[in-house]
């Protein structure tokens, strides 16, 4: 199972304090990006592998889980 990293409002909070160096805050924004975008990419490539029962089992289509999956990874 895949694991998505996201800022809580607490984390944010944290980088915003002005100790925390500009640079660092982007870093961290820009990780989140990066490890969304991948997450995404991954998860509807493993989409289109499923088979019929299987996209039952979780209540798609293979009409949906096609339109879906190829969808651009930058795209939410």
């Amino acid at each position: 199972m895949t694991q998505t990293l996201t800022l809580s409002t607490e984390t944010v909070a944290i980088l915003n304090q002005r100790g925390t160096p500009v640079l660092a805050v982007i870093a961290v924004k820009f990780a989140v990006c990066v490890t969304k975008m991948a997450t995404r990419r991954r998860t509807r490539h493993a989409l289109k592998q499923l088979e019929a029962w299987q996209l039952d089992d979780v209540g798609l289509t293979p009409k949906q889980a096609h339109d879906e999956s190829i969808r651009v990874f930058w795209k939410a």
